[in-house]
């Protein structure tokens, strides 16, 4: 999904959240804040001129591209959301982004986002002042030689509460870098076991595809056989009309000679009859012929 909105902004940074609230859709803006809340941005590049970054979504992981180009904010979403004028993804993303680019000291983060690892660790580590303590630095090294093997390991990291000072805020740096760590390899096992999923399931498409496919084959030979036999059948029907039609010609032969024989039949009574008058005159005839 691809939008364009009017801004007047001259970097991406500028945008915070009241300004994103007032042109978004509110259902919209809502859903962004809480994928900001549930950690599923993350910023692949950014700029004040643009952004790179994914989201995991409720249905899947989405790529944005997010850019200020001739006084349009350009919105680019691999999801097919209709929200107008911007899906909840990109509004994520321009939130994370303004929590980026705020200072540490009035907006610390727990978990910032790989793309500004350097600006965001950067006051932590300019901020160790030269004048510690050799009893703060001897509890830091005995603090960062086990925590280099843990996280070697994979391991958690040690208690770091007995450090204090300049050196509590380097080891929560370090702290925060492991956490990040660990949350993307869980989203890489999650993504990893989605694609298995997902392969899977294109698998089983597969097959039902091809079985599908096999049937409507022995479908298509099928109907083939039928139009044969229709044809066949048609070829029949029509020799029986012809034989219909040339029997129905024979009745009214057949009638006529019907009727030319009751004539010749009502002829013949009558001739019989005239030969059995006549038989019995010439009987008439010889009785009288012996009388006298």
């Amino acid at each position: 999904m691809r939008n364009k909105i009017p801004c007047s902004a001259e970097r991406l940074s500028l945008l915070d959240p009241p300004m994103i609230q007032g042109v978004v859709d509110r259902n919209a803006f809502h859903l962004g804040n809480q994928y900001l809340s549930e950690n599923r941005v993350r910023i692949v590049e950014a700029d004040d001129a643009q952004i790179s970054s994914a989201v995991i979504g409720n249905s899947g992981l989405y790529e944005q591209t997010i850019r200020l180009k001739d006084g349009h904010l350009v919105s680019k979403c691999s999801c097919s959301l209709p929200e107008e004028p911007m899906c909840r993804h990109c509004i994520a993303v321009l939130l994370e982004y303004h929590r980026w680019v705020q200072p540490r000291s009035k907006k610390p983060r727990s978990t910032p986002s790989p793309a500004l690892d350097s600006q965001a660790n950067g006051p932590a580590s300019s901020g160790v002042s030269a004048d510690l303590r050799l009893s703060e630095v001897l509890a830091f090294i005995d603090w960062f030689q086990p925590a280099m093997k843990a996280l070697e390991k994979g391991l958690p990291l040690p208690d770091a509460s007995r450090l204090t000072g300049d050196l509590a805020a380097l080891t929560q740096v370090i702290q925060n870098l492991d956490d990040r760590r660990r949350e993307s390899e869980e989203i890489q096992l999650t993504l990893e076991s989605e694609q298995r999923d997902r392969e899977a399931y294109v698998q089983r498409m597969t097959q039902q595809l091809q079985a599908s496919m096999t049937e409507v084959k022995a479908a298509q030979t099928q109907v083939q056989q039928l139009q044969q036999e229709v044809a066949g059948y048609q070829d029949m029907f029509t020799k029986v009309a012809e034989i219909a039609s040339e029997v129905g010609g024979y009745d009214s032969q057949i009638k006529a000679i019907a009727g030319e024989l009751l004539n010749k039949g009502t002829q013949l009574d009558k001739l019989a009859t005239s030969f059995r008058e006549v038989a019995g005159a010439l009987k008439t005839i010889s009785k009288s012929n012996r009388t006298t």
